[in-house]
């Protein structure tokens, strides 16, 4: 009984994140405010450096295993996390790149975002602040 009541409590907990309640943000510094979805995609692979005043990009992302990365990495790039990896680790080993900064939290990524100019990263709405704008994806 208990064992069915934890595991029904633990899936109502993971419906409540997984629908959609999270947003990429930026820094205040960054003009844009839409972005299709190829652009975004180009940001998180490293492809795109520049945003369009020539600032440089700074992405900010969670760890491969935390569940907003791998919701973020598949709903909204349209990527699986391992994908992802793989195309970091080229460019760095190929030394023709680097790879997004990895944050150990939600706190760290709301705090490096907010403090670092040109940065991008992702949140749960319920740690979203002022600090950090909301970016639309189109």
């Amino acid at each position: 009984m208990y064992f069915a009541l934890s595991l029904s409590l633990l899936a109502i907990g993971t419906e409540v994140r997984a629908d959609g309640h999270y947003e990429i943000i930026i820094n205040p510094s960054v003009k844009e405010r839409i972005l299709s979805s190829n652009t975004l995609r180009s940001i998180f692979s490293m492809h795109l450096k520049t945003w369009s005043n020539g600032a440089k990009i700074r992405v900010f992302v969670l760890s491969d295993d935390d569940q907003l990365h791998q919701i973020v990495s598949k709903e909204k790039l349209n990527v699986f996390p391992y994908q992802l990896r793989s195309t970091w680790d080229r460019l760095v080993f190929s030394g023709t790149g680097q790879a997004p900064i990895k944050v150990n939290s939600s706190e760290e990524m709301l705090e490096k975002v907010a403090s670092t100019p040109g940065a991008i990263g992702y949140l749960w709405r319920a740690n979203i602040n002022e600090n950090v704008n909301v970016l639309e994806i189109k």
